[in-house]
């Protein structure tokens, strides 16, 4: 048995329209799994968790009133953001760090994993997707919040924040247009990865059902205090409730994604 639940849900008013999640919240590990084999000091770095999106999550649901849905394991132990299939579902090496506790791992251990841990997970998203979806007989607004680190491979990153995305703009072009008005930071469109993600919680959760949803990933030196999750949460609440407010948005239409077919 697990000593911890797998996911955390904040409440909020159903009947908004918008659902907020994120995927990589806490670096926690049930006491059966020890570190892994790793340092405490691999469980402050990114390959852990997303640096700062717990802080920025509570912030929102504080001030939006929105249903969130949050991991509460660490990416180590399984990555609620990769498909079932996906081959780094469970990283055996992360950003040059060798994870002795998934080096080698059993079949019997990965089943575990994703039926503790993964698809809880991924069961509370359905639910509080559908459960809003009912309320208001239209198609949510989905937002997932990620972050980024500032340097990759020594190569310094410009973007304070990026939008994620696969085929389907309606939420992005808005987004990112009110991100950048201010003209105070640098933001990226599909930086500094690439959204289209065959599987992952977007995908599964989104994608193939055709709701409208983005991908918010912030530079994690912008959110690593709690000076600079206040700033951003200042910043992308009133951005999410007028996003929210546009009734066209709240549609189902499907897009084929450009992982291939569904």
């Amino acid at each position: 048995m697990q000593d911890h639940p797998s996911f955390e849900i904040i409440d909020g008013d159903a009947s908004l329209g918008l659902v907020i999640l994120a995927d990589h919240a806490t670096n926690l590990l049930p006491q059966r799994y020890g570190r892994l084999g790793l340092p405490e000091s691999a469980f402050e770095r990114h390959i852990a968790y997303d640096i700062g999106v717990e802080g920025v999550v509570r912030g929102l649901s504080s001030r939006l009133n929105a249903p969130v849905v949050m991991s509460r394991f660490s990416r180590l132990l399984i990555d609620p953001n990769r498909g079932e299939d996906d081959p780094t579902l469970v990283m055996r090496i992360s950003d040059g760090a060798i994870v002795p506790g998934n080096h080698p791992i059993t079949p019997e251990e990965w089943h575990y994993r994703l039926e503790a841990f993964h698809r809880p997970y991924h069961d509370a998203v359905s639910r509080t997707i559908a459960t809003t979806a009912a309320k208001t007989g239209k198609a949510p607004l989905v937002i997932s919040m990620h972050s980024f680190t500032p340097a990759w491979k020594g190569v310094a990153r410009p973007w304070q924040v990026t939008v994620l995305w696969d085929r389907d703009p309606r939420a992005v072009r808005p987004l990112l247009k009110e991100l950048a008005a201010p003209g105070d930071v640098i933001v990226g469109d599909n930086e500094p990865y690439d959204g289209a993600l065959r599987g992952d919680t977007m995908f599964r959760h989104c994608m193939k059902p055709g709701i409208p949803h983005a991908l918010i990933e912030i530079r994690q030196d912008e959110i690593g205090n709690e000076a600079g999750i206040a700033r951003w949460v200042d910043r992308l609440a009133p951005i999410l409730s007028r996003l929210n407010a546009d009734e066209a948005l709240h549609t189902y239409h499907i897009y084929p994604s450009r992982t291939g077919p569904y």
